[in-house]
């Protein structure tokens, strides 16, 4: 049986405030966006790909794939996004049914947590984390 994992969340400085400089806050968005695409559509190889390697490896039990402990996980849909944070190669996208954290990697945005809701406003409680 899966314990829902804990992730402390940094107070969150949209990157445009502390630099001066606008950010493109669409690409975590999209990412976001993308993940809860392919959970709701059954693809959950296609949502593991979207992973952190991390995240990806640390998600299933022994025995089970990635693909399966999601589908295990029985993450709702996402909905609309709601609020976008992002603080250097980190980011936090709100959906209207579920927080998502993410990376930025040389490829682009990447998934390190999911399922999260706040507790107390920090820390996040996370079914998917690194």
């Amino acid at each position: 049986m899966r314990k829902p994992l804990v992730v402390l969340a940094l107070v969150l400085v949209p990157v445009s405030a502390a630099t001066g400089c606008a950010v493109d806050t669409r690409s975590p968005a999209r990412a976001a966006e993308r993940f809860h695409a392919a959970i709701s559509a059954h693809q959950e190889a296609a949502a593991c790909a979207m992973l952190t390697r991390q995240t990806a490896e640390k998600l299933p039990d022994r025995g089970q794939t990635c693909a399966d402990a999601l589908k295990e996980l029985g993450l709702g849909p996402g909905g609309g996004v709601t609020a976008v944070s992002v603080w250097g190669d980190e980011a936090q996208v709100r959906l209207r049914g579920d927080t998502l954290f993410l990376r930025h990697f040389s490829d682009g945005w990447r998934i390190s947590a999911a399922g999260c809701s706040p507790v107390r406003d920090l820390p996040y409680e996370c079914e998917v984390e690194d």
